[in-house]
C-alpha cells in the first residue's frame, strides 16, 4: 500500500510543477551555435526526413525564346524517405546545384507539393554524394515566426575509428 502512496505522491508532485520549456527540435544537436537568437523560440515548423532514396538529376536546357539562346545544365538530387518528426508532411527533398550565382536560394517549402527545395553551391556536391552512399542522412527544415530558416543535410552521431 505505501507503494501506491508514493507513487500517487510522486505523479502528483509533477503535475504541480510549472512546465520546462517547449522541447527543442529533434535533433536540435546538428544545429550550429545560435549566436543571433535567431532560434530562441520554439519553431513554427519542423520536418525531420530519414533519407531512403535519392536519384542524380542531370539536365540540359535550351531556352529558344531567347537572343542569344542560353543552354544550361541543371544539377539536382532528388531525395525520398520517410517522415520522423510528429505532424511532418515532407515527402521529398529536392537540392539544386548552383555553379554561378553569388548568393544561394534561401530553403522554401512547397505545402502543395510536399516538397522541400534546397540549394547548395556545386562545389558541395561530392560531399552530399559521399554522405548519401555511406551514411544515414538526415534532412532537417526549421522555420520561426520571426523568419528564420534553417535547413540541413547531416548524418547521426558516427564513432570514429
Amino acid at each position: 500500500m505505501s507503494l501506491l502512496i508514493r507513487t500517487c505522491a510522486a505523479l502528483a508532485l509533477t503535475l504541480s510543477l510549472p512546465l520546462a520549456a517547449a522541447p527543442a527540435p529533434m535533433h536540435s544537436q546538428f544545429l550550429p551555435p545560435d549566436d543571433l537568437t535567431l532560434r530562441a523560440e520554439v519553431p513554427d515548423q519542423q520536418q525531420l526526413l530519414q533519407v531512403t532514396e535519392y536519384a542524380v538529376v542531370v539536365g540540359n536546357q535550351r531556352q529558344s525564346s531567347q537572343q542569344p539562346i542560353p543552354v544550361t545544365s541543371p544539377l539536382m538530387i532528388r531525395l525520398k524517405g520517410k517522415s520522423l518528426s510528429k505532424g511532418a508532411t515532407i515527402a521529398q527533398v529536392v537540392l539544386n546545384f548552383d555553379a554561378e550565382s553569388k548568393s544561394l536560394k534561401k530553403p522554401a517549402y512547397d505545402d502543395k507539393s510536399k516538397t522541400l527545395t534546397l540549394s547548395y553551391p556545386v562545389a558541395q556536391y561530392r560531399v552530399i554524394v559521399d554522405l548519401l552512399r555511406n551514411d544515414t542522412v538526415y534532412v532537417q527544415f526549421l522555420s520561426y515566426a520571426n523568419g528564420h530558416i534553417w535547413a540541413d543535410l547531416h548524418t547521426g552521431a558516427v564513432r570514429a575509428r
